[in-house]
């Protein structure tokens, strides 16, 4: 079973683009919903809490997403923290996933697969790109949050640019029926191979 990564810059839409193969029957592997389950696990939930303090959940038990939003996209050694405690754990829940389908291939989808050098674990990679006022003009609709808040999460990525040279296959999200044309031929392409 071939393994292909997918990913884009923030308000790229690769979650669309995800969507789009799971019409297909094609599993996807979204990282960032998988780890947001997993931060409400143990061990993981008491280490950010040690690295956050309590103000890492809500009164409810739940993550506060936006609180360490606001920690780690200014500070890169605390940003380097949580993802040397939910990384690890991604990749182990991803890895016994894996092992439970079945079909030509399957998707894992997370924001920062090249900077992070994930990359190289799969057979093929797909950039989903988007020109960066559309991206932005997406997250002010999609999410409680400040142009500023945008650009400086922004920061922490790679650009289009840098992450072109390590993709097999780039799909531009601008328009959403020539979106789901390249998919269906992506689709048809990959499950050939």
């Amino acid at each position: 079973m071939k393994q292909i990564g997918i990913t884009g810059g923030i308000g790229s839409g690769k979650t669309t683009v995800a969507n789009f193969f799971k019409e297909f029957g094609i599993p996807v592997y979204i990282a960032d919903e998988e780890a947001k389950k997993l931060m409400h696990r143990s061990p993981i939930k008491e280490e950010l809490l040690e690295l956050f303090g309590e103000k890492a959940y809500d009164s409810d038990n739940k993550l506060n997403r936006t609180y360490i939003a606001s920690q780690v996209f200014n500070n890169k050694a605390l940003l380097d923290k949580l993802n040397a405690i939910v990384h690890p754990r991604v990749a182990q829940d991803y890895k016994a996933w894996v092992e439970k389908q079945h079909s030509a291939y399957v998707l894992y989808e997370a924001a920062i697969l090249f900077e992070t050098g994930k990359h190289k674990q799969f057979d093929y990679n797909i950039l989903v790109t988007a020109p960066k006022q559309e991206r932005i003009s997406r997250l002010l609709q999609r999410d409680d949050t400040t142009e500023e808040e945008i650009k400086a999460r922004m920061e922490n990525q790679w650009s289009d640019q840098q992450k072109e040279k390590f993709a097999d296959w780039i799909v531009e999200n601008v328009d959403l029926a020539r979106t789901k044309e390249e998919v269906t031929q992506l689709h048809t392409i990959i499950s050939n191979l």
